[in-house]
């Protein structure tokens, strides 16, 4: 399976949040009630993504990963609001495409960006969320010690950071 990685352009952003409404909704099917995994719908989500994409294209990088010319995943990074740091905001593969290979190369491809940014990276994932968090502690992150709570379409939870030197 041969993955492609492109900036986003904004004809993607509909699309990028509908994955990122199923993906989110498999991720975190045990972590989230059925209303908060609902919340927004993937046509909101694309709203969303082109109004967020309206304000941070100048400082963020917005990247999908595509096979057979099918969106595949995407990933989003910038500044974080820490000095020093660079956020990896979002890495999202579509259910269909998890443990398929899209999602570390969305990773490494996002690494040197991050090294554009700042000598740290770090992101925020669900505390109960143990695949993303293996995922992440295999490519290097580890959690920080910080932790914030959150509300998820209604839920509260709790997200844990994670960093690296990039």
């Amino acid at each position: 399976m041969s993955v492609l990685l492109r900036p986003a352009v904004d004809t993607d952003l509909a699309g990028i949040g509908e994955l990122h409404h199923r993906s989110r909704a498999s991720a975190y099917a045990d972590l989230l009630s059925p209303a908060a995994l609902a919340f927004g719908g993937p046509e909101a989500m694309g709203e969303w993504w082109t109004e967020r994409w309206k304000w941070e294209r100048d400082t963020h990088r917005l990247t999908v990963a595509t096979v057979a010319d099918e969106l595949a995943g995407f990933s989003y990074l910038g500044p974080s609001d820490e000095e020093g740091v660079a956020e990896l905001t979002a890495i999202h593969a579509a259910p269909e495409f998890v443990g398929t290979g899209v999602g570390r190369a969305l990773m490494r491809d996002a690494l040197p960006a991050l090294a554009r940014i700042a000598d740290r990276a770090a992101l925020w994932v669900l505390e109960g969320n143990d695949r993303a968090r293996l995922f992440y502690e295999r490519g290097g992150w580890t959690p920080d010690g910080n932790s914030r709570i959150e509300s998820m379409g209604g839920d509260t939870v709790r997200l844990v950071r994670y960093s690296r030197p990039v």
